[in-house]
């Protein structure tokens, strides 16, 4: 089984399923190098009249690194039987181990950069803007509180969807 490439406008899902209850993995990198991480909080929309996710990562997180260094990151979505790769991903660093091997998933490299063969849907994304969150920007005071009292303050890019691939029946 393969991807097929769709239009952004073909989608037809929940976002705040998709990314809040289901999860996604965050992947960076190419071939020789990629790290991936789970995600939960991020956004579809549109921004500068593109088609654009955003997804924040925080400043300890090893994939990270792999964002920062490269113009493009994938976001890659799993039916539920991938609960417990996502677990790992999310739980494990690949500075320590190969969580890639540990999960299961099987890279899959296209247009520069990684995702996983076992996704259903990827979308292949280009940085477009990024901005560290900090204190003195929260209006809701409790959040920073409560989501960030070691305040490692995630950083948020925003992206341009350039691809998006769904898996073929």
């Amino acid at each position: 089984m393969g991807f097929k490439e769709v239009s952004a406008e073909e989608l037809q899902f929940n976002p705040f399923t998709k990314i809040g209850k289901e999860w996604m993995l965050v992947t960076a990198g190419d071939e020789e190098k990629h790290n991936t991480m789970t995600a939960s909080w991020g956004g579809m929309g549109i921004m500068w009249g593109k088609n654009v996710v955003s997804v924040y990562i925080r400043p300890q997180r090893y994939t990270k690194e792999f964002v920062d260094a490269n113009e493009l990151f994938t976001l890659s979505f799993y039916d539920e039987s991938y609960r417990k790769a996502l677990n790992i991903c999310g739980s494990k660093s690949g500075k320590d181990c190969d969580k890639e091997a540990e999960a299961g998933l099987t890279p899959y490299y296209t247009d520069g950069t990684t995702a996983f063969e076992e996704a259903n849907m990827i979308l292949i994304c280009k940085k477009q803007y990024h901005q560290d969150m900090s204190s003195e920007h929260f209006d809701e005071k409790e959040n920073d509180s409560r989501c960030y009292p070691g305040k490692d303050y995630h950083t948020m890019y925003m992206a341009e969807i350039l691809k998006v691939l769904v898996k073929e029946a």
